[in-house]
């Protein structure tokens, strides 16, 4: 039992890199599909290390790096085939300040002791499951998305809330009470309604309530 937690890791990791294949293959929805997938092992290899007690220095440098393919690569990926042919050689290369945002924004998280309840920065699951839904979105809002000042603006703003100075609550449930979480069951039970509504093309207004609550949080407690 005390590989579980690295062995979800891994499945993290193996869904980002199956998630990349399908993107370069125009493959979308599929990517999609990975980029959520590999977010449920995220959450249960870390699930699985607090319920088993294991604390691995190892478990959490592979954590980072499966967390640097499935979140940060993949929606540079993402990004980079949303370019229009009419773009240029090089300003698609852009996209990958995603990629490289993620990785810092990673390695300051695992030497910063202060984000455990909460986070500074926009977590890279929230920021991969909202790139990877972009390309879902209907015909006229592609038109409009897939503009070179639109990608520009997208990349910049998503770079910048990776390693921003903004706290957002973490979905990390030490326990399943409502007085204790009652800010995560909130946001849980507003997701499904907004994604019931919306379905997938609708997880960029999920991650807009994401941090839209967890602003309202800090607030109230100013």
């Amino acid at each position: 039992m005390r590989h579980l937690p690295n062995l979800l890791t891994c499945c993290n990791l193996l869904c980002g890199s199956i998630g990349i294949v399908f993107v370069l293959e125009d493959r979308n929805i599929e990517a999609a599909w990975f980029v959520w997938i590999a977010c449920v092992f995220d959450f249960f290899d870390g699930f699985a290390a607090r319920a088993l007690k294991i604390n691995s220095p190892v478990g959490k440098e592979l954590d980072s790096l499966a967390d640097v393919i499935s979140f940060g690569l993949l929606p540079a990926v993402v990004l980079y085939k949303m370019w229009p042919a009419t773009s240029g050689e090089y300003l698609p290369f852009l996209s990958f300040s995603v990629a490289a945002f993620s990785a810092l924004r990673l390695a300051v998280f695992n030497v910063d002791e202060t984000q455990r309840e909460s986070f500074r920065g926009l977590p890279t699951p929230a920021n991969a499951l909202l790139i990877s839904a972009l390309p879902l979105q209907g015909v006229m809002i592609m038109e409009w998305l897939t503009t070179p000042w639109v990608l520009i603006t997208i990349i910049a703003l998503s770079s910048f809330l990776l390693v921003s100075p903004i706290e957002l609550f973490a979905l990390k449930f030490k326990n399943f009470t409502w007085q204790a979480n009652k800010i995560r069951f909130t946001f849980l039970i507003l997701s499904v309604l907004v994604l019931a509504f919306g379905q997938a093309p609708a997880i960029p207004l999920v991650i807009i309530l994401y941090i839209g609550l967890s602003l309202g949080v800090q607030l109230l407690k100013k």
